[in-house]
């Protein structure tokens, strides 16, 4: 096994600082080696990323990350590039000045940086501020200078994270780098990934520095990258009764569409059969727009209880409402005792109400949910999602989704998964109704609840990039990822 092994690991930034000190205490490789690694790593990449690049600048600051800069600065001139240098503030630690001093005697001239001024022209830009040890807002000087690098219109590659991001939590406390690639080294940092990142990240390259699978024994990552996973293939004796009974319960006055969505979606997704629950006004519509879903009129719980009697899993919040209707119906369901998964007014009813849910659900909160859910507001979950995923998972007893660029997938022991998919134009109205559908299916044709989330999350994230190929992100429509959700399920990506 190698590094490579380890590439959908991810790790806080104080374990990522423990291996970056094994690896010197343990295995023997000093410091200065390392930063020799992932400069010559960062060059390849650069050079890969933007092949006809002939001037590069390197913004380099006081720490290690600016040491990482320096050497790619004197690496580049050694292969031919032209590279100017812009330091902020002096080098501190050993290693840092090294480098500085390495890429001095290469006969480059670094320019200390004055708090204003015009920057170098370049092809590429190379960030390498402040790594991973920033977790306040940028000083307003510094905030100035990103302002001008990105101004400058030029590509840019940040060295290990975008100055500005919380490496740990994801978050953007003021101005940030924006970043064309990040090359980020050792180990991933589980802030990559989610939260704010995606908008400053790029695309994230791990480059382990060749480093032994020694480094990582005894040594557990913090949360893990979603993978592509599929569903075995049917048999061929399979019937309708084998996968499933989906019953899903919502759609208040006027909230036909949410319902609807959920419903196809567990259609879509797998289930052998779908059932719905919702106002009376709603039938014709859904049977004439999607015969396929049994829909029913249910004006209260008794009229509830024979459908419940049928389902094997239910789907509950889409269009349900907040008031005495919705609330009975959400009563009536959760005291069935049904494996369920619950979105919209179906978290908003359980924060009003909060009820452990002994492992059976699947809850699916956007931040505004997730708030009322641990009774924050949603700044302290934007702050650190994983720690927000976490709380709510042990709260409530169950398997949770926190939804967000980088959606995460927590459950009450503190596992953590981190999906990489997904584009801007899947924030619309009906997402999440359709997510509550696809889960819900996966649940019940057989999936335990932890299996049924990651993979209902990746399945709808991944639909979404391919409707987006076909059209483009802006105007994206929820029902777009209807198809493409059925050929990802039956393993036709392309």
């Amino acid at each position: 096994m190698t590094a490579s092994a380890h590439r959908h690991e991810l790790y806080t930034v104080d374990q990522v600082r423990a291996l970056d000190r094994r690896a010197i205490d343990s295995l023997g490789i000093p410091g200065y080696e390392l930063m020799q690694r992932a400069a010559a790593a960062a060059l390849v990449c650069l050079r890969q990323q933007w092949p006809h690049a002939r001037r590069i600048a390197v913004y380099c600051g006081p720490g290690n990350n600016g040491g990482d800069g320096f050497l790619v600065a004197a690496l580049a001139r050694e292969a031919g590039l032209h590279a100017d240098v812009i330091a902020l503030g002096e080098s501190q630690g050993d290693d840092a000045q090294r480098a500085l001093r390495e890429c001095e005697q290469g006969g480059g001239t670094v320019h200390p940086w004055q708090g204003s001024g015009e920057l170098p022209l370049a092809d590429v830009q190379v960030d390498a501020l402040f790594g991973t040890g920033l977790r306040r807002a940028l000083a307003p000087d510094v905030a100035q200078l990103v302002r001008q690098i990105q101004a400058s219109g030029a590509p840019i590659l940040a060295l290990d994270v975008p100055s500005g991001l919380n490496a740990d939590t994801g978050e953007v406390p003021g101005e940030s780098i924006r970043a064309d690639v990040t090359v980020t080294f050792i180990a991933a940092k589980r802030g990559l990934y989610t939260g704010q990142a995606p908008g400053f990240v790029g695309r994230v390259q791990l480059e382990p520095l060749g480093l032994p699978e020694a480094l990582w024994e005894g040594f557990h990552a913090d949360a893990e990258l979603l993978q592509v996973q599929t569903l075995p293939p049917r048999p061929r004796q399979a019937h309708k009764g084998n996968n499933g009974h989906v019953l899903a319960i919502g759609g208040e006055h006027g909230t036909a569409g949410a319902i609807r969505l959920c419903g196809e979606a567990a259609l879509r997704g797998g289930a052998g059969l779908v059932s719905v629950a919702t106002r009376g006004e709603h039938l014709v519509a859904l049977n004439a727009a999607r015969p396929e879903l049994m829909a029913h009129e249910v004006h209260g719980p008794q009229a509830l209880a024979p459908l419940l009697e049928r389902a094997t899993v239910l789907a509950i919040g889409p269009g349900l409402g907040q008031g005495a209707w919705g609330h009975a119906l959400w009563l009536t369901a959760l005291e069935s005792a049904l494996p369920l998964v619950l979105d919209a007014d179906g978290l908003n009813l359980l924060a009003r109400e909060p009820r452990q849910l002994a492992g059976r659900a699947v809850l699916t909160p956007h931040p505004g949910e997730a708030a009322r859910l641990l009774d924050c507001d949603t700044a302290a979950i934007g702050a650190d999602r994983f720690a927000a995923a976490r709380a709510l998972a042990r709260r409530y007893g169950a398997i949770v989704v926190l939804k967000g660029a980088g959606s995460l997938v927590a459950d009450p022991e503190g596992r953590v998964a981190v999906c990489p998919w997904g584009n801007p134009g899947m924030a619309s109205g009906g997402m999440g109704d359709l997510l509550t559908g696809i889960i819900a299916a996966l649940l019940a044709q057989g999936c335990e609840a932890w299996r049924a989330a990651c993979l209902g999350v990746g399945l709808h994230a991944r639909a979404g990039d391919l409707a987006a190929r076909e059209g483009g992100e802006r105007g994206l429509l929820a029902s777009d990822l209807l198809e493409p959700l059925r050929l990802l399920l039956n393993g036709k990506d392309a």
